[in-house]
């Protein structure tokens, strides 16, 4: 399993990031890898070729968080607020 998990029973979420809730679907994931390209501190594949979230994720800014999710084909990546509020894809 890949190593520094942000937390290894929901490698993909959802997970507090910031001032985010961030959560990878994983039946939407392809394994792109544009949001391991953009931020490459939030995020990594795992060995099923399928994205999951960095403990030092807390290390990549919000914008940069947004603009991987936003680089996402397949629209994979959810983020929110802590409210509940949808902030990704809309």
């Amino acid at each position: 399993m890949t190593k520094n998990l942000k937390d290894p029973k929901a490698p993909s979420g959802p997970t507090k990031v910031g001032q985010f809730i961030v959560h990878i679907d994983r039946d939407l994931c392809i394994g792109a890898g544009t949001c391991v390209a953009l931020a490459l501190k939030a995020f990594a594949l795992d060995e099923q070729g399928k994205a999951v979230i960095l403990d030092s994720a807390d290390k990549e800014t919000e914008d940069m968080l947004l603009e991987a999710a936003r680089s996402c084909p397949t629209a994979a990546i959810i983020l929110k607020k802590e409210s509940g509020e949808k902030i990704f894809p809309q």
